[in-house]
């Protein structure tokens, strides 16, 4: 049942993905919101989190836990990508947002959780390195070799998926912020002074976790990759870069959001950093940072009053909360229950997942998703032969193909 669910929220991240190209998602919107599809999803992201943060550890433990596949456990660790892609997408809408109700308390707690996960990573130098994102080729969408990793390869995938989702994390809180004139008063309370969002925004644009140095070389990460960036292009604002900014200027130049946010000396600290990357460059490429310069040149001289207590009886996410009471000090007992019942899947039963997953990602849809011309799985130079079997894998040559053969086998032999 569970995996019918995960196919569903597939097929709806696809299409949610290819509606958006092509400017046609208004159809996608009303159906979302109409059947009130997005608590649900919410609901879903953080169960998927939580089993990340508590179930995949223990099962990655078991010394007497040696699946014939990974398969299954890639499949569940996908899930939470898959959900904050498709909120990604669909979030710009004004609709959406307020759709979401209560949960959006919620979701802004989880992606409060992943910046922080983020700005604390790059603080202490941990940045993903893209060697070790090309190795683990999870951008992929063939990515069936995850059904011959061991679990110990897995958990080190999932930690590097990790990065990627936080970065989706990202954009969505922004689109959160654009709507602060019609979010509930205890999301702002949230934001504002429960997370104190602006300063962790000012960590993001201090470290910037999406870009580094290799042998020299400035790379960023942008749409899925990290690509190395020319000298004369090192100064210009990635999406990223932009989707901080954005955020800061919703949270900062608001009058509702500046009434309740305390500017003590700490904030007031952090917050006057911004100065020194409002470059001339960077302004022209976002010209609305000018009001920021001046909110930051303002505050640079005064000393803002404190904001109003106002009495009032403050909302508190409760999905976290309630998974986490509900499950203590059982996730050993249902880790194992799941090696038993889930994970453990006949021969028959992981053709049938396999084949299953196969249609799920349409071939014609997989094309139409990629954004670039597919490429050997061998030498990675642009590929125009696939594997007759399972269709799954691309080889610029027959002699890359065989050459594959012995690490591909046993997936072909799963989808065929």
């Amino acid at each position: 049942r569970w995996l019918r669910q995960h196919e569903c929220v597939e097929k709806l991240n696809m299409h949610a993905i290819l509606s958006a190209s092509a400017g046609q998602e208004q159809l996608l919107i009303e159906l979302l919101v109409s059947h009130a599809k997005i608590p649900i999803l919410i609901g879903e992201l953080i169960s998927a989190e939580i089993w990340k943060y508590k179930i995949f550890p223990v099962l990655c433990r078991l010394e007497d836990f040696k699946p014939r596949s990974t398969f299954p456990i890639y499949v569940v660790l996908r899930h939470e990508a898959s959900i904050i892609n498709l909120l990604e997408t669909v979030f710009f809408y004004k609709e959406i947002c307020e759709s979401a109700e209560d949960s959006i308390l919620d979701l802004i707690d989880y992606c409060h959780r992943k910046l922080t996960l983020l700005a604390a990573h790059s603080a202490n130098g941990q940045t993903v390195t893209p060697a070790e994102l090309r190795h683990e080729d999870l951008a992929s969408l063939s990515s069936m070799q995850a059904v011959l990793l061991p679990p110990q390869e897995l958990q080190k995938q999932a930690e590097t998926m990790e990065f990627e989702i936080s970065l989706k994390a990202l954009s969505v809180l922004r689109f959160i912020t654009d709507q602060v004139e019609s979010l509930p008063l205890s999301a702002l309370t949230r934001m504002l002074n429960t997370h104190n969002l602006p300063c962790l925004l000012v960590e993001l644009v201090e470290h910037c976790p999406w870009s580094c140095w290799e042998a020299g070389k400035l790379k960023k990460f942008e749409n899925g990759m990290w690509h190395v960036v020319p000298p004369e292009d090192q100064v210009k604002m990635t999406k990223l870069d932009g989707q901080v900014w954005l955020a800061l200027l919703n949270l900062l130049l608001s009058p509702e959001c500046q009434r309740k946010y305390h500017f003590d000396g700490f904030n007031k600290s952090q917050l006057l950093k911004l100065r020194a990357f409002l470059t001339d460059i960077l302004i022209d490429q976002l010209p609305n940072l000018v009001e920021m310069q001046r909110f930051l040149s303002h505050l640079a001289v005064t000393e803002p009053a404190p904001p109003k207590k106002d009495l009032v009886l403050e909302q508190v996410p409760v999905v976290w909360d309630h998974i986490l009471k509900k499950n203590a000090r059982k996730w050993e007992a249902i880790a194992k229950h799941q090696v038993k019942h889930v994970f453990s899947p006949t021969e028959e039963e992981l053709k049938l997942q396999a084949h299953r997953w196969a249609q799920t990602y349409s071939l014609d849809m997989m094309e139409a998703l990629a954004p670039d011309k597919p490429r050997c799985r061998v030498c990675g130079v642009e590929a125009a032969k696939r594997c007759s079997r399972c269709r799954n894998e691309w080889y610029c040559t027959r002699a890359c193909q065989v050459q594959h053969w012995q690490k591909h086998k046993a997936a072909c032999n799963l989808m065929a």
